[in-house]
């Protein structure tokens, strides 16, 4: 365990801000995946930031569209997150046939 998530389980506020922090950049893909669904499933008629002719033709238009991309730009904690868990992993994995 880090001495940010001791010191935000002890109570002292400058290391439960630095374990908002380290948590922060977890938390920015999922809620800007999540906020493109939403307004692409309750998008309202009103016109958005990105028009095009076909307008209503893709529920993935304007903000919908704007959200889906920062949520891929903001996917590289979760690449290294997935990348440190599988190499714990396959580290943790015996070759078959040895004991």
């Amino acid at each position: 365990m880090t001495a940010h998530a001791r010191g935000a389980r002890e109570g002292r506020p400058g290391h439960a801000a630095a374990g908002l922090a380290e948590r922060l950049p977890i938390m920015a893909a999922p809620t800007f995946a999540v906020m493109a669904l939403l307004t692409g499933i309750f998008a309202s008629d009103a016109p958005d930031m990105l028009c095009s002719s076909a307008h209503g033709a893709s529920p993935l238009n304007g903000m919908a569209s704007m959200y889906l991309l920062m949520s891929v730009f903001h996917s590289a904690p979760w690449l290294k997150l997935i990348s440190r868990w599988r190499s714990a992993h396959m580290a943790g994995v015996t070759p078959e046939g040895s004991m």
